[in-house]
């Protein structure tokens, strides 16, 4: 499905790894794109025809403030992607730290909460609004495997959320869905990842391009494949 003519894109975490291509594939396609960093002087190495905005999505109040800078523009599609992957390993590893926990759910969870949430209205101003949350098969308690616990679990989490707000939101006719991009070849993936991130995004877009009223509350693979929750 192509996307919308005229599409205004927001994609959070763009600086690198699969927002970033991302946000390459939905400009070289035509979007209005829009990227959120944590750092706006770092070199994001993004064309001057992206708009960058600042946001650490732990913190509700920088997504106030990113709601604010954007008042008045309609938000067609709002893609979830930042994140991080604390504490790699199994239960006896030493690192799986309060902090970790606290990091990993604050941005894995509570930032697409907090970034939803402020941006409503920007989304109610489309004509077909739509959020996407990156999420994982490693969110699967059907695919458990063990090990990386905080990062399944915020996941999994994030799943749930994004189910919980197709159903809030589903009177304002904003499709929420949640989308498992693969084991991608990026800084967060590793060079042991399968995937090319080129190949994934351009499945997620086409997934995203994908959602709407009538079927949200998904949770399908960048190839289309319902993943089991």
């Amino acid at each position: 499905m192509e996307a919308d003519l005229n599409n205004t894109i927001l994609i959070t975490g763009g600086s690198r790894g699969i927002g970033r291509e991302l946000a390459l594939q939905a400009e070289a396609r035509g979007d209005t794109v829009i990227v959120t960093v944590r750092n706006t002087d770092a070199d994001h190495r993004l064309p001057a025809s992206i708009r960058v905005e600042q946001l650490d999505v732990k913190r509700p109040e920088e997504s106030a403030a990113l709601a604010a800078s954007l008042d008045g523009i309609a938000i067609d599609t709002l893609v979830c992607n930042a994140g991080i992957f604390p504490s790699r390993g199994g239960i006896r590893e030493a690192d799986y730290s309060v902090e970790d926990w606290v990091q990993g759910m604050m941005t894995n969870v509570a930032g697409p909460f907090y970034v939803v949430r402020a941006l409503l209205p920007n989304l109610t101003a489309s004509r077909s609004p739509k959020v996407a949350m990156i999420s994982s098969s490693m969110g699967s308690s059907t695919n458990a495997a063990g090990g990386s616990y905080i990062y399944r679990a915020s996941k999994a989490a994030v799943t749930n959320l994004a189910c919980n707000l197709a159903v809030e939101l589903a009177p304002q006719r904003i499709a929420v869905g949640a989308f498992d991009p693969g084991w991608v070849k990026t800084d967060m993936g590793t060079d042991a990842a399968p995937l090319n991130v080129s190949n994934s995004v351009a499945g997620l877009l086409e997934r995203i391009d994908g959602l709407h009223p009538d079927n949200t509350g998904i949770f399908e693979t960048w190839m289309g494949d319902r993943m089991p929750f």
